[in-house]
């Protein structure tokens, strides 16, 4: 194996994951290694935004990395990795979720924190090699931050992310962290798009106990912006996504600012599901307070599958 060694996140990028990508990227090179950001998709309406505002160039997408060394960013498990990834030779992996089920035949590099955001790491990490971080590169990572807390809302934020932020606005020169996080959520708000395209932009798959379970997630600034056919449409594409071999596909429509989300599901076994997440039965699935999938929505039903 030769050549530049990849660094990779997870499958359906968000903001969190691109830039984290090109963040290490950095962090390896600054250290003496080769490497090479890369995406498994092509950015997402807010990653777009974020890309433009500070002039950075999206990572190349790949979709195999046999014969490749990997990093990972922002993700551990098989699920969202590329099919051929076990031809693959992992070198390191950056992540602030739980670990996953990837497996090495050789020692790792691995930094895994329970934060908010990837790139809170990745801002500690830079501190602690003494690699500087370029101004475009902080602003992108803040604005990762604030999208993967939602504006520090999120039950995952920790002050960790918070003095982070604070310290790439100062190398950024953002002064106003807040106005610019909402700019990047009406970017996110964006709904100009197919219905499948929607539910896809931020989704993941889960093996919870043998069962595959997907789990999207769109953050909005109104749930105002989700009119009834659009939720119809969408609840068409959980049908036709659990269709392809998954026991249940959800979709959390979040409300940033009334802190809520609202469960659109299609599933082998509702009660389960509505029971894991405190949803009621009918009407609507309105699940107060519920901001993150990583730590309000995966757990409990990891939990329930067990």
């Amino acid at each position: 194996m030769t050549g530049s060694a990849l660094v990779l996140g997870h499958k359906n990028p968000d903001t969190d994951s691109i830039v984290a990508a090109l963040a290490a990227t950095n962090l390896y090179r600054g250290r003496g290694i080769d490497a090479t950001a890369a995406a498994q998709g092509d950015p997402a309406p807010e990653t777009e935004f974020v890309l433009k505002r500070f002039g950075l160039a999206a990572p190349k997408v790949v979709t195999s990395v046999a014969g490749q060394r990997v990093y990972l960013v922002d993700y551990s498990d098989l699920a969202q990795a590329p099919a051929d990834f076990g031809e693959a030779t992992l070198l390191g992996i950056i992540d602030h979720h739980k670990l996953g089920d990837v497996t090495s035949d050789a020692p790792l590099e691995c930094f895994i924190a329970p934060y908010g955001c990837s790139n809170t790491i990745l801002k500690r990490l830079h501190d602690y090699f003494k690699v500087e971080i370029p101004a475009p590169l902080a602003g992108a990572m803040l604005c990762a931050i604030l999208s993967d807390t939602v504006l520090f809302k999120s039950p995952t934020c920790t002050k960790a992310d918070q003095e982070a932020a604070a310290d790439l606005a100062k190398i950024a020169g953002i002064a106003d962290p807040t106005a610019l996080g909402m700019e990047m959520f009406k970017a996110k708000s964006n709904l100009d798009a197919p219905a499948r395209d929607l539910v896809m932009r931020d989704f993941k798959d889960f093996d919870m106990n043998g069962r595959k379970v997907g789990i999207g997630q769109l953050e909005l600034l109104s749930l105002d912006l989700v009119s009834a056919d659009l939720r119809q449409r969408l609840q068409q594409e959980l049908d036709a996504l659990r269709g392809e071999g998954r026991h249940s596909a959800l979709l959390v429509l979040t409300d940033i600012m009334k802190e809520g989300s609202l469960l659109l599901l299609s599933s082998d076994d509702e009660g389960t599901v509505l029971g894991a997440l405190g949803a009621p039965a009918s009407g609507e699935r309105w699940l107060p307070g519920v901001m993150s999938r990583k730590k309000q929505v995966v757990p409990p039903l990891q939990q329930a599958f067990k």
